[in-house]
């Protein structure tokens, strides 16, 4: 297939930065040429992969981070098998791009763990209205503000709770609650959470990985936060975080794929959380952002967001992903 000129341009220039790329398909191979690779253990270097439509943005220097993650190998024997990235992957300040994938056999590589350990996007349906939600608007508003800039959050449990969450999990946090809940969470409707609880885990276990968590040890947690007794208080519990990291309440504005959509109890309409990053599709536009810090709000202007639209296309066509509905952002609370 004949290459468009821009994009030849775009090789030639990557190549000008040490790089061999290659484009097909929808998909960029990503290494390091050989004038790079002399500086490395080995030349048989693993190939990095980013599913991307054509003429999406990309960052020359992300790339270059992804080929040398995709090259690292250890004295004893441990290599990368696997590199990729997903579709919003950017420079990283330690050296490996944000939003690099690796698999990696007998070594594991901290420093692409980094801090951001179960960083993600998730999505919570509530059983509102967006004509409900409207209506509390303000009062809601209030009290985030409060528990995300504040500190009015009280997310306090027991030291036999938090040992039950490191050893068990969520389910685990749920069942010690019960038998004492302590802080704001003793003012919530624990039939409802434990109804949830169970749904999901009847709901997704068969098709999650390890049932969406791994086996926990009270031996890894911090020392501080599993006492033998007392009352534990996390600092950064319940908090949104800092960077890019947000909490936005959406509305469900259509329901493209209904069958799913029933099964996870999403309709139109209906209101959501998303948490995590804000890679939304048109930025903000019209839309209150909620910060005490005003560069997050020069953040949320539209042409600072790449166009979502076609990489979820190019997801789709290759079968990665389905569309089950649209959203459209409301409000967003920012770090």
């Amino acid at each position: 297939m004949q290459q468009p000129k821009n994009l030849n341009r775009l090789l030639r220039a990557l190549s000008r930065q040490g790089l061999d790329v290659s484009y097909d398909n929808k998909v960029y191979s990503i290494s390091l040429n050989s004038s790079l690779k002399e500086h490395w253990q080995d030349t048989g270097a693993t190939t990095a992969e980013v599913l991307l439509p054509e003429g999406f943005p990309v960052e020359a220097k992300a790339l270059k981070q992804l080929a040398n993650l995709a090259n690292v190998r250890h004295p004893e024997g441990g290599c990368v098998c696997r590199a990729c990235a997903t579709p919003d992957f950017h420079p990283g300040d330690a050296g490996v791009a944000i939003g690099s994938i690796v698999e990696t056999a007998g070594m594991v590589i901290s420093i692409a763990v980094g801090s951001d350990i179960n960083c993600g996007m998730r999505l919570h349906v509530a059983d509102l209205s967006i004509e409900q939600f409207l209506a509390k608007r303000d009062r809601f508003v209030e009290l985030m503000k409060g528990d995300y800039f504040f500190g009015t959050r009280d997310v306090s449990m027991t030291a036999k709770t938090a040992r039950a969450m490191f050893q068990h999990g969520i389910p685990g946090w749920l069942d010690a609650m019960l038998d004492r809940p302590t802080g704001s969470v003793a003012s919530s409707d624990f039939e409802q959470l434990v109804q949830e609880s169970d749904s999901l885990r009847d709901s997704f276990a068969a098709r999650t990985f390890l049932g969406g968590s791994m086996k926990g040890d009270v031996k890894w947690a911090p020392e501080e936060l599993v006492p033998n007794d007392g009352i534990v208080r996390d600092g950064g519990l319940a908090t949104i975080g800092g960077g890019n990291h947000f909490v936005e309440i959406q509305v469900v504005e259509e329901v493209v794929d209904r069958a799913t959509a029933y099964t996870w109890g999403v309709r139109s309409g209906q209101i959501a959380f998303m948490i995590h990053k804000s890679d939304t599709a048109l930025g903000l536009t019209g839309v209150d952002c909620i910060t005490l810090r005003q560069e997050r709000r020069i953040e949320e202007a539209p042409a600072a967001y790449k166009p979502i639209q076609p990489v979820i296309a190019a997801q789709v066509e290759a079968q990665m992903v389905d569309v089950v509905a649209k959203m459209k952002p409301v409000l967003t609370f920012k770090a």
